[in-house]
This record gives structure tokens, C-alpha cells and sequence, in this order.
């Protein structure tokens, strides 16, 4: 019989100090994430759609891309150059399940490559039915007073401005009945000094999906979020904790970090039929953390 205690359903000791930089690659990090690739079974919930996942090659991307194509749609996968190595791997679990998948090798921070993805997924798959705004960056801020403008404009680019961009894009070429995600965080509703600039993105997302939820809804087009909690992913190594990394996740009512895969199915609720009421909500995938 499956383990279904929650507590103690992945790893609950202390995780090892790393010495990765961003944006982080899943071969570097110890333990390697869970993003379903044995586990998730699909149900063909979304079968004959097509999803953009911005960020799809690792982490929460990579669990979401696994989920969608076990449930019928074909992927496309925008992913940062130097991020390739985990972008093929996570292109050819989802091509064993038999749909399309594509990757799109780019930075977000370009606006003529938020509009190019959105572009080339309808050429070369025929539509555009799901958009995942999930890319994201982090990095540790020791105080205010060390805050550099570029960096600052990284963060802003990489998780606000992108996801506005590429919508913008994608909202002419979308039909009634398509669902727009955005990746929020428990970020967004309760900050963490170290992470002061990167939780304000993540805000600005709710209030995103609030808003635009309330102009496309008219449309037939539906807007959510996703606010995931702390979740075992590159992303996470690569901040530049230190040794703050060894207790991640444990400050949770659950007692651990999340894994990818425990986040993907909010991500295929909120695509399908079975959400077909619900927009302009944030899910959240925090390990009994409140919003």
C-alpha cells in the first residue's frame, strides 16, 4: 500500500549545503526531485489541448509539462538557453506519453521572445488552449542597502513583466474556454526580508490574476494562479542560502519542503473542465502554510 501520510511522504531531514549558481540545474542538486515522472497517472483531462509552459524544462515547469502531456495535451517548453540539458530530458518524458512537445530556447527578459513563443507553439502545434506564466527568479538579499538595480530589474522582468508580456501576446490568439496560470507564491502574502524583491513579483501576480481575470472573463477565457509554498527545486540550491538550506520546508504545518510533482496537479485542475467556474483564484500549494 502507497504511503499517503503526508508528513513523512518524501525526504524530512536536513538538505545538503550546495554550491550552484542560477538559474540551477537539476543534475546539481542532491536529492534530485520528484516531478512525477513515476507517479502521476493522467485521465485524459486535457486531451487535444495545447499548453505553453514558460520555465518548463525543471523544477515546477518540468512537473507540470509531465502532468499535461499524461493527461493528452502537447507541450511547449520556453526554457533559457543554458538550460538545454534539462529541457531535453523533460522533452523526452513528455514524448514518451505520444503527443507534440516543442522547446523554445530563449530569455524572457526579450519582449520579441515573449511574443515569438507565443507565435511559434500555434505554428508548429496548431494552438494555443493553456498558458503557464511559471519562470521565475530568485536570489538572497542580504538587506536593503546591498539592493543593485540590476538585479532588482532581473526580478522584475524575469517574473512580472514576462508573464505580462507573453499574455499580452497570447490574449488575440486565444479562444473561449482557454485558461491562463500564473505561478504565484506564499511569497506574495507573507515575505521573507531575504527575498524582499522576489516577493513583491510574486504580489504583483496575484493582483495580476485578480485583474485579468476580471477583464477576460468576458471572453470566456479564465485566469488563476498557483502560490506554492517551499518546493524542492534548482531554483531553491541556487538562491545562495548557504547552510540556511538544511532546514527548507520545515518550518510547515507538514513538517517538510513540497516536492514538483504534489504542486502539478493544481496546475491540471485549474486547466481543465473541472475548474470551469473557477477564475481569478489562487490555489494554494503550501504544506498547511495560510495565504
Amino acid at each position: 500500500m502507497p504511503n499517503t501520510d503526508p508528513r513523512v511522504k518524501y525526504r524530512t531531514d536536513a538538505f545538503p549545503t550546495h554550491d550552484t549558481t542560477q538559474p540551477g540545474l537539476t543534475h546539481e542538486i542532491e536529492p534530485t526531485p520528484d516531478h512525477g515522472e513515476l507517479t502521476y497517472r493522467g485521465h485524459g483531462r486535457l486531451a487535444g489541448l495545447t499548453a505553453l509552459i514558460t520555465g518548463g524544462d525543471s523544477g515546477i515547469g518540468r512537473a507540470v509539462a509531465i502532468a499535461y502531456s499524461r493527461e493528452g495535451a502537447n507541450v511547449a517548453i520556453s526554457y533559457l538557453p543554458e538550460e538545454r540539458a534539462d529541457a531535453e530530458e523533460t522533452a523526452e518524458l513528455v514524448r514518451a506519453t505520444g503527443v507534440n512537445v516543442i522547446l523554445l530556447p530563449g530569455d524572457l527578459r526579450e519582449e520579441s521572445y515573449c511574443a515569438w513563443i507565443v507565435g511559434e507553439t500555434i505554428r508548429e502545434l496548431g494552438s494555443l488552449d493553456i498558458l503557464v506564466n511559471n519562470a521565475g527568479y530568485q536570489k538572497h538579499r542580504p538587506g536593503v542597502e546591498n539592493l543593485q538595480r540590476e538585479e532588482l530589474v532581473r526580478v522584475w522582468e524575469t517574473n512580472l513583466l514576462a508573464g505580462l508580456l507573453v499574455t499580452r501576446a497570447a490574449v488575440p490568439r486565444l479562444q473561449p474556454g482557454a485558461s491562463i496560470i500564473f505561478t504565484a507564491s506564499i511569497q506574495g502574502y507573507d515575505p521573507s526580508p531575504s527575498l524582499m524583491d522576489y516577493a513583491a513579483t510574486k504580489a504583483g501576480l496575484v493582483s495580476l490574476t485578480a485583474s485579468l481575470a476580471e477583464e477576460l472573463g468576458p471572453q470566456g477565457i479564465r485566469v488563476n494562479a498557483v502560490a506554492p509554498g517551499p518546493i524542492w527545486t534548482p531554483l531553491i540550491p541556487a538562491t545562495g542560502w548557504g547552510d540556511g538550506i538544511a532546514d527548507f520546508g520545515q518550518d510547515t504545518p507538514l513538517g517538510r519542503a513540497g516536492q514538483p510533482a504534489e504542486v502539478a496537479g493544481a496546475y491540471v485542475y485549474l486547466a481543465s473542465e473541472d475548474a470551469s467556474y473557477t477564475s481569478g483564484a489562487v490555489l494554494a500549494v503550501t504544506g498547511g502554510k495560510h495565504l
